[in-house]
């Protein structure tokens, strides 16, 4: 996601509200970590420097300044190595005359140790501004790169105490991509998905939700938004696409597409994240959710969330250090895996081959390919889970970062695996940004019944790769950070539950397997093909963002949007944003496409829908359902 420059505004309760991108300043360079200036619980087990945890007994004061800090460091270190997880044990932080209020910055997770959420109270506020790119950080403020972020397992009491007018209407929460709240329960004012009080209302292009109790929430000038299994007290505004699963409580999507809401009832297949927390007798422990099948509303209204606990001391705890040997060592011993925060240079494949095994990094775990290894492998087994974890690709080519079974796995056998998904949770993709990344597809997923809740596969628009300024910068990152297609999908039964997957150099996503179903797409093609034969291939002008495969005959996708932007030569045409065969069980429902500021994408569905061109910048062009009814 790139920034560009300002067009069209809705109106917002008296707000003005953008629709489209702006201008981004160039990256920051990475940074070292810093150690956080509080002490960690004395009886936290041994996660690593990375990880802060913090008890109730602690002075307000003590928390508020190691979390200032850290904040502060990270609040434009876009590309840098930092991670780090801030946990909350159980109890209330801040007070009426001493609320607590978190700034959340990249690479920072925020989360609460408790069985439920109500077992951690923050009296207070947690929040994510506008990000100031010009004149030194006075200019340019919008939200529209504040990635890799995470809120979870919490209640969250607003108390704004301290702040100005404007800062005490609501808890901020203005991101974009690779950022989740999950297992929230907020009140005592609104959320605002943007931030107002920077510079006025502007742009945002996030994000996502699940699991949370929220009061009502100002999505304001988010450009798409996915809310699954949630309660809402009510929801206002959407700009090009806001999409809705399970959630009571979510506005009606008759009037689609003015406002351009999409809102099933119930969520076909679901799984809550795995979270870490701390039992009645002070043992650490994950829990890991069951699959849910129809499920509507929070996993926690009535008691823990049902499925298994997980001790502690069934985990690896793996940090950067560790040798990839040593931790598929004691995966192969049967234990699972938590990665603590950082960056981990792997040279060859984790392998997860148990049934069951759970994956858990916190921090924004990176796992980065070495010499073109596939970091990350699951055998055709049911019951996987990987969650919280992010794979860059190395500067050698990898054939996939994260490969999920094999083509014609477990013999060619076929299985059931309905009732126990393997499924990713916020697992997130980067090819380039921080440095040179290649890779021929980013998630391969081949195994049938696999849930993907939550993702960001992002081949970088920019990053602090060493590419010249201008349209020869974007030339060389066309040929230097390579990335043909970012998911693939051959298994069967597959569900996708918030699917963000941007500028690949063929189609984005490739889906081979039937009866799938994706709920809630975002896309945006890549800003950089230096020509429109670079682009073009088999007499087809460009590539659709996303391609179901000619002999599919079972699909289903819910609220999907794909934007255009040739940057380096805008008279580039792409002739669709969605390809699909024409068959019976084939149903795309909510499409859009939209012009950011150069390039045409010609129709929106297989020759249906018109052109997403430069008269209509920022201008959705939608095509209610395909085929018409």
């Amino acid at each position: 996601m790139l920034a560009l420059a300002a067009v069209a505004t809705l109106a917002l309760g008296g707000l003005v509200a953008p629709s489209a991108h702006a201008a981004a300043a160039a990256p920051t360079a990475p940074a070292a970590p810093a150690a956080p200036a509080a002490p960690t619980d004395p009886a936290a087990p041994a996660l690593g420097p990375a990880v802060t945890v913090f008890d109730p007994t602690m002075p307000v004061a003590q928390i508020q300044s190691a979390l200032d800090a850290f904040a502060a460091q990270q609040v434009d270190n876009e590309m840098g190595t930092a991670r780090h997880a801030f946990l909350f044990t159980p109890g209330t932080y801040g007070t009426a005359a001493q609320p607590l209020q978190v700034k959340v910055g990249y690479y920072t997770e925020v989360a609460g140790l408790g069985a439920s959420p109500g077992d951690v109270t923050i009296n207070g506020k947690v929040e994510v501004y506008n990000r100031c790119l010009g004149d030194g950080g006075t200019s340019n403020c919008i939200a529209l790169d504040n990635f890799w972020r995470t809120l979870s397992n919490l209640t969250l009491h607003v108390d704004a105490t301290g702040q100005d007018g404007c800062r005490a209407s609501a808890n901020f929460w203005a991101v974009s991509q690779a950022v989740s709240m999950r297992r929230l329960d907020i009140s005592g004012a609104n959320l605002s998905l943007m931030d107002y009080c920077t510079a006025g209302p502007q742009y945002a292009s996030g994000g996502f939700i699940a699991d949370s109790r929220l009061p009502f929430t100002i999505n304001g000038s988010q450009q798409q938004w996915f809310t699954r299994n949630s309660e809402l007290a009510g929801w206002s505004n959407g700009v090009w696409n806001a999409v809705f699963s399970g959630v009571v409580g979510a506005p009606a999507e008759a009037g689609f597409p003015d406002p351009p809401y999409s809102t099933l009832d119930r969520t076909p297949v679901s799984r809550e994240k795995p979270y870490l927390f701390v039992d009645q007798q002070g043992r650490y422990a994950v829990r890991v959710p069951s699959a849910q099948r129809d499920s509507r509303g929070i996993s926690w209204g009535a008691g823990m969330t049902p499925g298994r606990t997980v001790p502690l001391d069934r985990f690896f705890v793996a940090t950067p250090s560790t040798p990839v040997q040593e931790i598929d060592n004691q995966l192969a011993r049967g234990l699972d895996l938590l990665l603590t925060p950082g960056v981990y240079d792997v040279d060859r494949s984790i392998s997860i081959k148990r049934p069951g095994t759970v994956v858990l990094g916190l921090g924004h775990a990176t796992l980065t390919a070495v010499g073109g290894a596939v970091p990350l492998t699951v055998a055709d087994v049911p019951g996987v889970v990987v969650a919280g974890v992010t794979v860059d690709a190395g500067t050698v080519e990898s054939p996939a970062l994260l490969r999920v079974g094999t083509r014609h796995g477990n013999n060619g056998v076929p299985h059931d695996a309905s009732s126990d998904p393997t499924t990713l949770s916020d697992v997130y993709f980067r090819v380039g940004g921080p440095h040179v990344g290649r890779t021929r597809t980013a998630l391969e997923v081949n195994s049938d019944d696999v849930l993907v809740d939550h993702t960001w596969v992002w081949r970088a628009d920019h990053g602090v790769e060493p590419f010249t300024a201008g349209v020869s910068g974007d030339t060389d990152r066309w040929r230097t950070n390579t990335g043909l297609n970012g998911v693939v999908v051959n298994g069967d039964d597959v569900t996708a539950t918030g699917l963000f997957v941007e500028h690949f150099q063929q189609h984005n996503v490739v889906w081979n397997g039937e009866r799938g179903t994706t709920i809630f797409f975002q896309n945006e093609l890549p800003y950089d093909p230096p020509t429109q034969a670079d682009w073009d291939h088999d007499g087809v002008r460009g590539w659709a963002a996303y391609k179901v495969a000619d002999g599919v005959t079972s699909h289903r996708l819910y609220g999907g949007g794909s934007y255009v932007y040739n940057r380096n030569d805008p008279s580039i045409h792409t002739a669709n944003g969605f390809e699909v065969p024409q068959a019976p069980g084939v149903r795309l429902h909510h499409l859009l496409t939209v012009n950011l500021g150069g390039g045409v994408l010609d129709h929106v569905v297989n020759g249906v829908g018109g052109a997403a061109d430069t008269t209509k910048v920022g201008v959705p062009v939608f095509v209610t359902d395909y085929p018409a009814p």
